[in-house]
């Protein structure tokens, strides 16, 4: 019996292994990139990380958090892509580009290009009822950002690719610009340190949460210094106002950036999260 469950778990260690492969998330000129790919360099090249199940009908594309500074790929990244896999969600981590202004002709809009085209990638190669996107702090503020301008298309793509998530999961998300509540060096990073107000409004995501905004599940902690509660709170508010489903799960303490396990408070998250799709309709 021993054996048995040793090669069961090799069996399922090595099936993650194999599960993992990652893949260029553009195949031909980077959009928006003012080097060639090989002048770059890796840490510059976008990228999805893929993890899948046969036979799913359902995805999610995951994007880490980082402040848009840098990317948090492994407990907000491939921890959570083998989480949903547990669940029978293929999962598709996203490795985004850095707002850099060296780099690219418009650094405010390459966040939302990667993400377009990662879902844009999933839609095209699988077969799938459902893809959503889950995002963590400044990766929230990337898939809140996808989930309200999924049709303010910044990629080449056909009409008949839908960019829209089905459902939206944010993290302890970044959703405000406005400086009374933003993460400032998110704010910095993606809009610079004077940015207009038409800019301010474009990613201040409570301001255009609409009926197209799909249903949303928030979490976030009381005491979350870096990015306050009140950037999940007026988003809630703001998709109460017009109907949209949504549901938010609040811990006490937890602080920022503790991913699946928030080690103050025995309740997962991630269980009420699973929770709550199996009942989406």
């Amino acid at each position: 019996m021993k054996l048995i469950y040793t090669v069961f778990f090799v069996v399922l260690i090595n099936y993650y292994t194999l599960a993992q492969e990652k893949v260029a998330l553009y195949d031909a000129a980077i959009p928006n990139a003012t080097k060639s790919v090989a002048e770059l360099g890796d840490e510059h090249i976008p990228a999805l990380y893929k993890y899948e199940v046969p036979n799913a009908s359902r995805a999610v594309l995951v994007i880490p958090g980082g402040g848009y500074g840098m990317v948090a790929l492994d407990h907000e990244g491939h921890e959570v892509a083998k989480a949903f896999n547990e669940q029978g969600y293929s999962a598709f981590v996203l490795y985004y580009r850095l707002p850099k202004d060296e780099n690219m002709t418009n650094r405010k809009i390459v966040p939302l290009q990667d993400a377009q085209r990662g879902m844009q990638y999933i839609r095209e190669h699988y077969d799938l009822d459902r893809v959503g996107v889950l995002g963590f702090s400044a990766g929230g503020h990337l898939a809140a950002t996808l989930s309200n301008h999924y049709d303010d298309v910044k990629i080449e793509t056909s009409e008949r690719i839908n960019l829209a998530p089905d459902f939206s999961i944010l993290i302890y998300p970044v959703i405000s610009m406005e400086d009374e509540i933003t993460h400032q060096g998110s704010k910095k990073n993606l809009i610079g340190e004077e940015p207009n107000q038409e800019d301010i409004r474009y990613f201040s995501l409570e301001q255009q949460a609409s009926e197209k905004t799909p249903p949303t599940f928030l979490v976030h902690a009381k005491d979350d210094k870096a990015v306050p509660i009140a950037n999940s709170f007026r988003y809630k508010a703001a998709l109460d106002e017009i109907s949209i489903p949504n549901d938010i799960f609040i811990y006490e303490t937890g602080g920022h950036g503790f991913g699946l396990h928030n080690k103050t408070d025995k309740r997962k998250w991630s269980d009420a999260l699973f929770a709550w799709l199996k009942n989406l309709k």
